[in-house]
């Protein structure tokens, strides 16, 4: 008797919302003219307070950080998922890249069965949620993010990884 092999599925995204998203994080989105604030005389537009940063826990603190990613080419096999229990992290294309955000909600372990995978449009990044498990990050496009995450104060790297079980393969 041979090694039965894993299940192989596939996993497409959907458009990036607010309300597909919830339970995740928030949102980042310059998109929506109902967020924009004039400012600065009216040469600038302010898009204010569009996610919770969550660092503070055991003294953390926030964290800037650029991710210069590569492009990823689908069909992409998920092989980890992680996840950062003592803060959230955003990511915000610097060039409105599109990306993927594959996230399953918190729980002791992953939950396959709950995964979804988000298409971000031009303008969108996302701020997950404390314990949210997720898949680093997949770039469609190259460029940069600006990455808002927890600095612990002993420099402790809050990141829970798990190896993907089951064959599974995201699509578009």
């Amino acid at each position: 008797m041979g090694n039965p092999q894993p299940p192989r599925w596939t996993l497409n995204s959907e458009p990036l919302t607010a309300a597909g998203f919830m339970g995740f994080g928030d949102v980042i989105d310059t998109n929506r003219p109902d967020l924009a604030t004039l400012i600065n005389q009216g040469y600038a537009e302010r898009f204010g307070d569009l996610a919770r940063i969550d660092t503070a826990h055991a003294g953390g603190r926030p964290m800037i950080s650029i991710y210069r990613a590569g492009p990823c080419a689908l069909p992409l096999r998920l092989r980890l998922l992680e996840r950062h229990r003592w803060g959230s992290q955003a990511f915000i294309p610097l060039n409105r890249q599109v990306f993927l955000v594959i996230v399953v909600p918190p729980d002791a372990e992953p939950q396959l069965d709950r995964l979804r995978a988000f298409r971000t449009a031009p303008g969108q990044g996302v701020n997950l949620a404390r314990g949210v498990w997720h898949h680093p990050l997949v770039a469609l496009e190259a460029g940069d993010y600006l990455v808002i995450e927890r600095a612990a104060p002993d420099l402790a790297v809050d990141c829970d990884e798990q190896s993907v079980p089951s064959e599974v393969w995201v699509e578009r």
